[in-house]
This record gives structure tokens, sequence and C-alpha cells, in this order.
């Protein structure tokens, strides 16, 4: 009986729509809309009521580093620039573990390379291989002779087997993206190792400037041994 009485066309109950007189603020709120708002309205009191709790119950001595390492820009905590965080000496440790993984990488597609022409060398090239021909005579010879060269000279790449032939188009493709791949990386090592040279003649020129700004104005190098100024000038006349 529940089957049939499903089975019954029933009437489609219409929400109704906005009055004639009030259609200037609208369309009528349905029901689906009101849960939704209730919703976000009950969610945002909830929150508001959680800060208030944390704000009510807070430490007084609390303290943690972000309290002074942060900054309100428009009502929002930012961290301040971390520009200076590492020295130059840990920058350049830095430069100099990358410049290592770099060097690693590029040694390993290299090897890699090599295995692949080494493994694609083979279908390049004729076979190589020996084989020992008995002949009753020397007719018989130039017979056995003549069929091997013509069997050698037909084998070509389009004679193999369709997934030998798939397997090694993919190897070459794979090479020559690992080529390409080679080269970005010299590439990087060479951009690298440039810029960690031209950090460590900076890195020494500012030594020396310091150096010189910290020597004594009465005492001169001279030799190796350090000398008063009048002297070396005394040496000089």
């Amino acid at each position: 009986m529940s089957s049939l009485r499903n089975a019954i066309p029933r009437k489609a109950h219409k929400e109704r729509a906005q009055p004639h007189s009030r259609r200037k603020f609208g369309l009528l709120e349905k029901h689906k809309d009101y849960v939704e708002r209730a919703r976000a309205y009950h969610k945002k009191e909830q929150a508001l009521q959680k800060l208030k709790e944390k704000a009510a119950f807070r430490n007084p001595d609390e303290f943690y580093f972000k309290m002074i390492k942060t900054k309100t820009v428009h009502g929002v905590h930012r961290l301040e620039s971390e520009a200076n965080k590492y020295t130059k000496e840990e920058l350049m440790l830095m430069k100099t573990q990358d410049i290592g993984y770099i060097l690693q990488k590029l040694q390993a597609e290299k090897k890699k390379i090599e295995k692949l022409n080494g493994m694609l060398h083979c279908l390049d090239n004729n076979s190589s291989g020996n084989h020992v021909y008995f002949a009753e005579d020397r007719d018989e010879a130039r017979e056995i002779r003549a069929k091997v060269s013509e069997n050698r000279e037909s084998l070509t790449f389009e004679d193999l087997p369709k997934d030998v032939k798939r397997k090694t188009a993919a190897s070459y493709r794979e090479l020559e993206a690992r080529k390409s791949r080679v080269e970005e990386l010299e590439k990087i090592y060479m951009d690298m190792a440039m810029q960690k040279e031209l950090q460590k003649r900076v890195g020494n020129e500012n030594f020396v400037k310091m150096k010189l700004f910290l020597q004594p104005p009465d005492l001169c190098t001279s030799g190796g041994r350090k000398e008063s100024a009048e002297s070396v000038l005394l040496m000089s006349k």
C-alpha cells in the first residue's frame, strides 16, 4: 500500500512570492536562505564567545617572541623582514652546500647518459658477433657468405618487433631529455660558482679595508716587519 500511495501524484506546495506591496525590498527570503544565514550568524557568535573567554582567562605574565617580532599592518599581524636572518658565513656555507648538491646531480645524470649510450650503441651499428659456418667446398662457402651478407644488410630498425621499437624510441627520448638536463645543470653550476667567487672577493676586499683602517697610523709594513714611519723614511733617503 505504501508503494501505491507514493505512486499517486501529489500537489507541489510552492513557497509564496514577495507580495506586490513589498517588491521594493527584493526577493522574499525562503526557509533555506534563513537556515544558511542563521548558521553563519551562530558561527560568528561562537567565535566571538571563544575570544572573549580567552581574553578573560589570559595570563598577564604571558610572553613569547612573536610579540616583539611582529607588527600590525591594517589590523593584520605580520612578521618583520628576515632579510638579515643569516650571517655572511652561514650564507657562504649554504651556497657551498647548494653547489655540492648540483654537482652531485650533474655527475649522476652523466652516468645515466653513459649507461643509455651503451645500451643503444648496439642498435645503431650492425651486430659484431662472429659465427662460424662450415662448408663442404668453395661453392657452398660462397653461397653461405652471400646469404650472411644479405641478412646483415637487410636487417634494419623497421624489422624489429613493435615492443622493441617502442622501448627504443622511449630510450632515445629519455636520452635527449637527460642531455638537456645536463646542459641546464652545467649552466646553474657555473652561475653559482661565479657568484660564490665574487662573494669571496668582495669579502676579502672588505677584510683588507677593515684591517688597514684598524692599523695604527705610526706603523707600516716593510718586508714583513713592522717599523715606524720615521725609520722607513730614513731608509728611503
